[in-house]
């Protein structure tokens, strides 16, 4: 069998007037990621996770900002395409590590859902999905409540 590693990073400004939606779910904030689909910073690390370990580029590449039928989208759609893909390819989910960075909101209590809702649309166990979060100390832009970011790595298993 055939194991391969990828890593994933992404990061949104926080805005006004925008919805906060983090790993699938929508977080009552006072501000909201700012992009071109709903800027779900940890599904666009999930995804750049997946595509790399698997050889197969990046987001951007598959899904462009500059398109749009991509404009305001929901990410789990192009979690689910990028799943799609995966296993078009003959890959398979292993396992997923993720760590959101942000000063607030708290986002240990919907960790759960996030892990629940991921699990669905990758069609995994959520056994499978691991969501951390931590804050920056006040550090950097994640610090100044500027913005958010995503790191997630993966496993993925070629399946012969």
């Amino acid at each position: 069998m055939c194991f391969r590693i990828g890593f994933g990073y992404d990061v949104h400004a926080l805005v006004p007037n925008r919805e906060l939606w983090l790993g699938g779910i929508k977080i009552e904030h006072t501000l909201g990621l700012q992009g071109h689909s709903d800027a779900d910073v940890l599904i666009h690390a999930i995804c750049d996770a997946l595509l790399g370990a698997a050889n197969m580029r990046d987001i951007g590449f598959h899904f462009p900002d500059t398109a749009g039928e991509y404009k305001d989208i929901d990410s789990k759609i192009l979690l689910r395409e990028t799943m799609s893909m995966l296993r078009n390819a003959g890959y398979e989910l292993g396992n997923m590590d993720a760590t959101i960075a942000a000063e607030r909101p708290k986002l240990n209590p919907h960790i759960p859902s996030m892990q629940q809702t991921l699990a669905e649309v990758m069609g995994v166990p959520a056994a499978d999905i691991s969501i951390k979060a931590t804050t920056t100390e006040k550090l950097g832009f994640t610090g100044r409540e500027e913005g958010i970011a995503a790191y997630a790595t993966v496993l993925i298993l070629k399946q012969h």
